[in-house]
């Protein structure tokens, strides 16, 4: 077995009187990917924030390694050049290139050489079939195109885990496929992986490990061909039902 690279202990928060979070508990070992499923309003963009420290946790912990990273004297900044987020929504800089975004990141957090940071974008650029797109501002880009140039601005990052916030979901069902690829290949990489995807087929494709959320708790957590297959909750099934395979 990997070590467990990410614990979670029951984490909670809320949002005045919401409590979006009861009492998460994960762990995910390295190389490993887990996919979020469950309703909107389950907790799983809330609970990838926390794991990312865009949200400070009510309760409970968040380690990485053997690093409590929801101790108050923890630098955030740090803790994020280990763990990328990418969102539905792109977030690439309008008045920057593409190259120009993925190289800020390196170069500013990481203290690379801009020279090695470009390289390494262009690497990059390339894996994701957009090398020639480099020198492109985002609104020149299809929706996927701008969501693929989102992953690799993370990667460039080097993080050690990557987390996926229904990266899909504000794509046309015809671009969607040219994302899903790029997440393939992190996985047959050994990139370890945290994802909220609403695409179920996907997730039975590429996940170690199904978890499915719903009202802020974990219902039930399990490999995709149990889950999927035989679901011990009924509100797992439930779930299933509605969203087919």
């Amino acid at each position: 077995m990997a070590a467990v690279m990410l614990r979670a202990d029951a984490v909670r928060k809320s949002f005045g009187a919401n409590e979006v979070l009861k009492g998460i508990s994960l762990d995910v070992a390295e190389g490993e990917v887990v996919c979020l499923i469950g309703a909107s309003g389950s907790g799983k963009s809330t609970f990838l924030r926390c794991l990312n420290l865009l949200e400070q946790v009510d309760d409970g912990d968040i380690w990485l390694d053997d690093r409590e990273i929801t101790d108050p004297r923890i630098d955030a900044d740090e803790v994020r050049r280990e763990i990328g987020i990418v969102f539905q929504a792109y977030n690439l800089f309008p008045h920057l290139s593409v190259e120009q975004n993925i190289v800020l990141g390196p170069v500013r957090s990481r203290g690379e050489s801009r020279a090695a940071a470009r390289e390494r974008a262009r690497t990059l650029l390339e894996r994701v079939g957009l090398g020639d797109r480099a020198d492109a501002y985002p609104d020149a880009l299809s929706g996927g195109q701008q969501q693929r140039v989102a992953l690799v601005r993370a990667i460039a990052m080097q993080p050690r885990l990557l987390l996926l916030d229904e990266i899909t979901s504000a794509l046309d069902p015809m671009l969607v496929g040219e994302v899903l690829d790029v997440i393939r290949d992190l996985r047959r990489d050994g990139m370890t992986i945290v994802m909220a995807t609403h695409e179920m087929s996907f997730a039975r494709e590429v996940a170690d490990r199904i978890v499915f959320m719903a009202d802020g708790e974990v219902e039930e957590s399990g490999p995709p061909e149990q889950l999927f297959g035989s679901p011990r909750s009924p509100r797992t099934a439930q779930f299933l039902a509605r969203h087919r395979t």
